[in-house]
């Protein structure tokens, strides 16, 4: 069972899916509880102090992949991604596209559920007000350096107060690329480079590919080889997996057409900072 609920927003325009297909569950009304309950919950709650217009509100989506079911206890995956329009056209680039591996979760159907910010009360609850900010934080970085600095410190908070829990995910000691370590990384001066290319990278870069399209590029290429920094001081470094993720299809297709640039030095530093997708970078000619 997949099924689909968009609802108004308030910072966020989140749709939240919820698929059940791996439980055996005669009984699906529980599950489509869940989703509605989710959908209503990131959409309606109030994430920052902005007025924001419809079109200003960040499009993202989370599929909640569960595995099992039992006596109220959810065991899943979740599938984060966001995304942001591009200045001057009508194209939506993806910012975040985050699997998350350790969702476990209590939820009784139709149990309300609350955002307090200073309290913790429920993993789930948690679970989506990390990634709302988390969202959030990345959106205002692409559009000024450093501008998502507060929303990643509420994330943090969030994080704070879930280690009360003994869910896994919110502690260090709970694995190597979890949601500890992604605000930690976001958040640490060892990292700045992700966050300056990820500016760079949109606002010189993909912004202005409408009205330039060859001085776009050239700044796009500026942004990936600003990575090497971070490659060269922390050569498995979590933001690398985190921006190539989200960003390699859209690399490939940019750099496969439109006004050619010489991609030679970029195509050799994808290739070392990313290997893990060296097919394709492949199919990009130079």
């Amino acid at each position: 069972m997949m099924s689909f609920i968009p609802i108004n927003a308030q910072e966020l325009n989140a749709q939240v899916i919820v698929n059940s297909d791996l439980v055996n569950q005669t009984n699906q009304q529980i599950f489509k509880t869940l989703e509605q309950s989710l959908n209503e919950f990131i959409n309606t709650q109030v994430w920052t102090n902005q007025e924001l217009l419809n079109q200003e509100k960040i499009t993202c989506s989370f599929v909640l992949n569960l595995s099992n079911y039992n006596n109220d206890q959810f065991e899943a995956t979740l599938q984060v991604q966001s995304q942001r329009p591009v200045f001057d056209s009508n194209y939506d680039t993806p910012i975040m596209n985050f699997l998350d591996r350790d969702i476990i979760f209590s939820y009784q159907e139709f149990q309300p559920l609350f955002f307090n910010k200073s309290s913790f009360e429920s993993n789930l609850v948690s679970l989506l007000s990390f990634y709302a900010y988390v969202i959030i934080g990345l959106d205002a970085d692409t559009f000024v350096e450093k501008g998502g600095s507060s929303y990643y410190e509420q994330a943090l908070q969030v994080l704070n107060l879930a280690q009360v829990t003994s869910r896994k995910g919110w502690k260090p000691s709970d694995g190597t690329r979890n949601r500890f370590w992604l605000i930690d990384n976001l958040r640490a001066n060892t990292f700045r480079e992700y966050r300056e290319a990820l500016y760079a990278y949109h606002r010189s870069g993909l912004d202005q590919m409408t009205s330039a399209p060859l001085e776009g590029k050239e700044a796009i290429m500026k942004a990936i080889i600003q990575l090497e920094a971070l490659f060269l001081r922390r050569p498995n470094a979590f933001l690398l997996q985190v921006f190539f993720d989200a960003k390699v299809e859209e690399i490939v297709n940019l750099f496969k057409e439109g006004p050619k640039v010489d991609f030679k030095k970029t195509e050799t530093i994808l290739k070392k900072i990313a290997p893990f997708f060296g097919s394709r970078w492949k199919q990009i000619k130079a």
